[in-house]
């Protein structure tokens, strides 16, 4: 490719220069959710940025595959192989089986993926589909000598690489080296603190809800095993670019690299990309604090989902980022005006295209440069102020949200038709809005409600937000 692009590559610790195995194509494997409860908007942030780092990379001109697991089996409380199945506590709790769990909270993860303007993967997929997959490089492992049985289960054994730790320095090496003997819960068949499952058998865990028949038993699969080989049936044994949090690192990550690269005798994938956390006051989001934050959750508090992406969009992937709603009603605000600006643009003349590719360039700059998305918004505002006629800066918008993702047309489209209603029209709408104020307050809902439907005859939605009743031509 004639253009440069570039990224941090967790294996090497530095940016690197991206050079595809084929040239112009892009095998991509992005880990996917364990679908046992709600993705929070953490998760969904580490979703973001790889669909960022997708539409980048094809905006400079590659082809892009990009594969994702759904994890429904084997995915253990612990990343450490113990503790008991995420699936069948999830079950447990909502006294549901572990497939109808899988399938509500898969669909509940989509449709929030989705709402942030987020390219669904060219394959999605699950765990339990995968089992020949996994028993065959488990019986390959065995004969290769880098796995062995030990209790009933499966175990791959790190003693046999000569650099286990590939993500670390030699600092951080020690470091987890003294953290693996001390911290992680005792597992008596394992030859090494840092051997991990490959296949669990009904020695462990009695009560597992999926198994399935395998040469050492009836049993089901270790949670890494399913990456590699999820990996290797869509893409080949030769990925470019591995995606995930940065706590997906150590092990699962490290866990991946050993087992694929012992199977296939060569190096697996050559880029990592990995993501940093989402903060709250309280620290790293997670679903163990008890409510779970979602993209859902924002909408019903009247938040577009979108603002969302364009709040993630400001910092760097690699950086923590601090979520609180002051700075997402900032965000909102800001986002607000953004539009306010398309809005105004009128799509006469001829684009200037000398003017179009000076700006396109400026910004493939930005998101070829280890994905600087904040300097790509500084590009799109630079754009809109430039001295230039408003069809080139409608085109210049229209571009660039082929990576961002934000619908700014869209939205300043909608924000147009608000403003531009017949007076009449809008005279009844505000008359209707006010009255069904009135009915909430009076908690009279099936009025408020009456009210909403009669106005959604008339081809008008309502919404309710934190900045007041919104609406729009429908």
């Amino acid at each position: 490719m004639s253009n440069s692009f570039r990224f941090y590559n967790s294996l090497t610790r530095k940016v690197d220069e991206f050079v595809p195995n084929e040239e112009g194509k892009v095998a991509m494997y992005t880990c996917g959710p364990t679908v046992y409860h709600y993705a929070h908007i953490g998760n969904i942030r580490t979703y973001i940025m790889q669909d960022v780092l997708i539409k980048a990379l094809e905006y400079a001109g590659y082809d892009v595959k990009r594969v994702m697991n759904i994890t429904d089996v084997g995915h253990l409380s612990s990343d450490a192989d113990t503790g008991e199945d995420k699936m069948l506590a999830g079950a447990k709790r909502e006294h549901k089986s572990v497939m109808e769990i899988a399938r509500f909270y898969t669909d509940a993860f989509f449709k929030d993926f989705d709402a942030v303007g987020n390219k669904k993967p060219d394959v999605i997929e699950p765990a339990t589909n995968c089992i020949p997959e996994f028993i065959h490089m488990v019986e390959v492992l065995l004969e290769k000598g880098y796995a062995y049985q030990a209790g009933g289960n499966i175990y791959f054994d790190t003693s046999k690489l000569d650099d286990y730790y590939v993500f670390s320095s030699a600092i951080e090496k020690e470091a987890l080296q003294i953290g693996v003997r001390d911290d992680v819960e005792e597992d008596s068949n394992k030859r090494n603190k840092t051997d991990f499952v490959l296949w669990f058998t009904k020695s462990k865990f009695e009560d597992q809800a999926l198994k399935w028949d395998s040469p050492w038993g009836v049993g089901y699969p270790g949670w890494h095993i399913e990456c590699s080989c999820i990996s290797m049936k869509h893409l080949g044994e030769r990925l470019d670019i591995h995606c995930g949090g940065v706590d997906n690192m150590f092990p699962h990550h490290t866990n991946e690299i050993a087992q694929s690269e012992s199977y296939l005798g060569h190096k697996w994938c050559n880029y990592w990309f990995h993501s940093n956390h989402l903060n709250d006051r309280a620290g790293k989001m997670s679903k163990s604090k008890g409510a779970v934050l979602t993209v859902s959750v924002l909408k019903e508090k009247g938040y577009d989902p979108l603002v969302y992406r364009f709040f993630c969009l400001q910092s760097h992937y690699r950086k923590p980022l601090e979520f609180s709603f002051d700075v997402l009603d900032s965000n909102v605000a800001t986002f607000n005006k953004l539009v306010k600006r398309v809005a105004e643009l009128k799509a006469d003349g001829a684009v200037d295209e000398a003017v179009k590719k000076e700006f396109e360039d400026k910004f493939r700059e930005a998101i070829s440069d280890d994905l600087n998305t904040s300097m790509a918004i500084t590009v799109l505002y630079d754009a809109l102020k430039a001295d230039t006629n408003d069809a080139t800066k409608l085109s210049l918008v229209e571009s660039f949200d082929k990576v961002l993702s934000l619908d700014l047309v869209g939205h300043a489209k909608a924000l147009s038709e608000e403003t531009e209603v017949d007076p009449e029209l809008l005279e009844y709408i505000n008359e209707q809005i006010q009255k069904r104020a009135e009915a909430k307050k009076a908690k009279d809902f099936a009025t408020a409600d009456a009210i909403r439907e009669e106005l959604l005859s008339r081809g008008v939605e309502i919404k309710d937000t934190r900045e007041g009743v919104k609406w729009q031509l429908v």
